[in-house]
């Protein structure tokens, strides 16, 4: 049972390192940074409370 807990653990990091990896690559750059623009590509609250 020791060993498939050990075995687990180590899949687990190499997955996580793996994502890590992935949304860190240099092929991510130009989707992270429109995510990160995304919040102020919205309308703002106040502009819609004003028009109705």
């Amino acid at each position: 049972m020791a060993f498939l807990n050990g075995l687990m653990t180590i899949v687990s990091m190499a997955v996580f390192f793996g994502i890590v990896w992935w949304a860190w690559s240099k092929g991510r750059v130009k989707d992270n940074q429109e995510a990160a623009a995304l919040p102020f590509s919205l309308p703002d609250e106040e502009d819609s409370d004003l028009k109705n």
